[in-house]
Parts: C-alpha cells; structure tokens; sequence
C-alpha cells in the first residue's frame, strides 16, 4: 500500500491527537513529556518528505520536496485544531480556570483605572473567548512549525541527493 502525504498527514494528526489524550490523562501536566507530540508531528513530517526523497518521482527541487511536506503538515493541522476545537468545548473548566486567574490578575493591578464591574465584565469576555484564542493559538503554532520542519528538511534532503 502506498502511503499518500494526505494519508501520512492523516496519521500524523492522529498519532498527535492520540498521544495528547494519553498524556491528558496519564502524564502529569507539569511533565515535559508533553513536548513528545511536537516530536510525532515533525516525525511525520520528515517520514513523508523521506519517502518522497526515495520515490521515483522525486525532483531534486526544494519546491517539490516543500510541497509534499505541506501536503502532510497541513491535514496534520487540520485535524489536531478539529481535536483543539471539540476538546477544549468538553472541557469548559479550562476556560472557566483561565478566566479566574485573569480576574485575580486584573484585581491585583494596584495600577488598574477599572471598576470591579469592568473586571468582571473583562473576565467573563476573556472565558467567552478562550476556545477561540486557543485554537488560534493551534493553527498558528502547528503552520509555523510544520512549515519550518518542511521548509529544514526539504534541504536537507535535497542537498542529500
């Protein structure tokens, strides 16, 4: 079976989203084993962007070699900001947290010209907000990694041949 760059983006998004459940649950938060799913992402990465090095359809040319890199990376992004999306509306006490600190922030601030009832309003428009920040945050993170690993291994590989 031949495995497409759509088709190794596929399973790198999902071997992200797996490993990511499985720290959620069984890896401390304060852990750098979290790092681990960055890892799978760029492995996935450079797995399609090897393969295609060894096809005989490989040019040689760093835009070829970027292009089927960011054919897997981006089904990559897509599904891990689908799982971003679902997981963080199942989980609305990480928005409810994140705003209970923001409001303590905003409390603290000697220097703040805010009335209590424009921190309270501030905090309620930052929880109402944190699905879509973080998201934000997914999509913008995952592209620019994806695009540097792609962009670092299409180089590499290229200059390799």
């Amino acid at each position: 079976m031949t495995f497409t760059p759509l088709i190794k983006g596929l399973l790198t998004g999902a071997a992200v989203i797996g490993f990511s459940l499985l720290a959620y649950y069984f890896i401390p938060v304060e852990s750098k084993l979290h790092f681990l799913v960055y890892a799978i992402y760029a492995l996935g990465i450079i797995w399609t962007l090897i393969a295609y090095s060894n096809s005989a359809t490989f040019t040689g040319k760093f835009g070829d070699s970027f292009n089927t890199g960011f054919r897997c990376f981006i089904v990559a992004t897509l599904l891990i900001v689908v799982y971003t999306f679902i997981f963080s509306k199942m989980h609305p006490e990480f928005s409810e947290e994140s705003a209970k600190l923001y409001k303590e922030q905003l409390l603290a601030d000697k220097a703040t010209s805010k009335t209590p009832q424009d921190i309270i309003d501030e905090s309620e428009r930052y929880k109402n907000g944190y699905t879509m920040a973080v998201v934000y945050g997914t999509i913008f993170g995952y592209l620019i990694i994806g695009a540097g690993i792609t962009a670092f291994g299409s180089i590499l590989i290229n200059r390799k041949k």
